[in-house]
């Protein structure tokens, strides 16, 4: 152990051990809970020494599978190398790692992907089967035994209070300033005896700043000194800029006609450049004393934080780039008065994200022009990376927004189809669709109405003439036309891809 360790619980300290000891307390077949939540908070040692664990097993031609649940997505450093030895039975409830999914699209992997409100609450149902091991990253264990929480925390409170058996990695190159960030609520319950969450603002603590786990589940504690997945995020192009300068002028309508405050209703926002480009537009933009209720606070979020345009932000994680993470821990005295992270059965409750009235705005790969959206599915069949909480924003926000460039593979692809190869979101949790091209807003209109307003607002000039032709052509096709389709036709736009490598 260092002579400057963060494990200051006297009871703990005869089960400090190598990663390789922990990793092989772990048995093939259990449920393993791991933190983490897009690329932050998630364990870097003992994933690495599972893997090569389970190599040496395989070697030896026996088998070693385990399940994984975790927040969201994590890092190559645990899902990728243990999908690399093909060392996952079952994964869930989000993932972006390219080896998971390649083993997941070719059968390899099974993998549920839920609504990220859902997860803990499954888990404590006993839906998902017994938990039997947790496997948390924190920033320091306390003198009593409770958990400093690291740049995330996901699902962790739950991972701690339903697993058998808790592995502790605790990691010095985190900030020790990262105490009293957190908010850590332990009031949930099992119908039917649930409380309401008296949560009535976005920066309202409700909780407590730590982690509590009983001594006597610990069975090792691994020190580590690793940096979480640092992202990588590109100056807002062209695309991404006309996307948020027609959200902002959008915004700015609604303000106009007492539909929003001035100074609007608290923000959600998905992961990714488009996002960026929105924050970089809000921060230039005429807003003041914006607020953030959202899952991740990537950099957009830190330079609003940093101009005083948004006053705070709550979330369950950080997702930054080097950048960001220097400044905020350049800063982290200032961002820990501004910044809450919370448990994700929290952060992406619909009871909290409907009475705080959330402006929920969210990626996708296509719609259809009736206003269904699939946010998960290449050509419907393989999976990218999940459905996350954009479902759980969108049925219960006050203003649901999806987003995308209106063309994929430099125009082989309309992100704007006649119906939609998997169904992620409804027509009915669908309010606004966004491209490059314009903005649609649905809302108070019937199906047809919708399909025109989507055609002519979001399409691509490429492919309107084509949209407008199949929407004609339904509604004369002598069907019942609420909601009118050409069935044979409906889903040639991606059997024509799939065929011939264009829409």
């Amino acid at each position: 152990m260092s002579t400057n360790s963060r494990i200051k619980c006297a009871a703990l300290q005869n089960r400090v051990m190598s990663a390789d000891e922990a990793a092989k307390l772990i048995p093939s077949g259990v449920n393993v809970g791991m933190s983490g939540f897009t690329g932050a908070g998630y364990p870097k040692a003992i994933p690495l020494a599972l893997a090569k664990h389970i190599k040496s097993v395989h070697d030896q031609g026996k088998p070693f599978r385990i399940s994984v649940w975790t927040g969201a997505s994590t890092a190559p450093e645990l899902d990728g190398v243990l999908a690399e030895v093909d060392g996952i039975e079952m994964r869930l409830p989000y993932q972006s790692d390219p080896v998971c999914r390649q083993k997941i699209n070719s059968g390899q992997m099974n993998y549920m992907d839920i609504h990220l409100s859902h997860v803990a609450q499954f888990a404590w149902f006993g839906f998902f089967g017994k938990l039997d091991i947790a496997v948390i990253e924190v920033a320091g264990i306390l003198e009593d035994g409770r958990l400093i929480p690291a740049a995330s925390v996901g699902n962790n409170k739950t991972w701690i209070d339903q697993a058998d058996k808790v592995i502790i990695e605790v990691n010095h190159k985190l900030s020790e300033k990262l105490e009293g960030m957190h908010d850590i609520y332990y009031g949930t319950a099992l119908p039917p005896n649930r409380k309401p969450i008296m949560m009535a603002e976005p920066d309202q603590r409700i909780g407590e700043p730590y982690l509590r786990c009983p001594l006597d589940k610990i069975i090792a504690v691994v020190e580590t000194n690793e940096t979480d997945r640092v992202n990588k995020f590109t100056e807002p192009d062209e695309t991404s800029k006309r996307i948020a300068k027609h959200i902002l002028a959008f915004f700015s309508q609604e303000v106009a006609a007492g539909r929003l405050p001035k100074n609007l209703l608290p923000l959600q926002s998905g992961v990714g450049n488009i996002a960026n480009a929105v924050m970089a537009g809000l921060n230039e933009g005429e807003f003041e004393n914006l607020k953030a209720f959202t899952e991740v606070i990537q950099d957009g979020m830190l330079d609003m934080i940093k101009s005083g345009k948004l006053v705070s932000a709550s979330a369950t994680a950080l997702s930054l780039s080097a950048d960001g993470l220097k400044e905020l821990n350049d800063n982290i005295d200032f961002y820990r008065e501004r910044i809450l992270l919370r448990t994700q059965e929290i952060s992406n409750h619909p009871e909290i994200v409907r009475r705080l009235g959330i402006i929920a705005i969210n990626g996708m790969i296509e719609a259809d022009i009736y206003g269904n959206v699939n946010s998960t599915h290449i050509m419907g069949s393989s999976i990218m990376n999940g459905i996350g909480g954009s479902g759980d924003f969108a049925r219960n926000g006050y203003m649901s927004f999806f987003v995308t460039p209106s063309t994929a593979k430099d125009g082989a692809i309309s992100a704007i189809v006649p119906m939609v190869s998997h169904v992620d979101h409804t027509e009915h949790d669908v309010q606004i669709i966004v491209t490059e091209q314009g903005l649609a807003d649905l809302r108070g209109l019937s199906p047809r109405q919708r399909a025109i307003c989507i055609i002519e607002n979001c399409a691509h000039p490429d492919y309107k003439a084509a949209l407008l032709d199949y929407f004609e052509r339904a509604c004369n096709s002598g069907r019942g036309i609420h909601t009118p389709h050409v069935l044979s036709e409906a889903l040639s736009w991606h059997d024509r891809y799939e065929k011939t490598g264009h829409m």
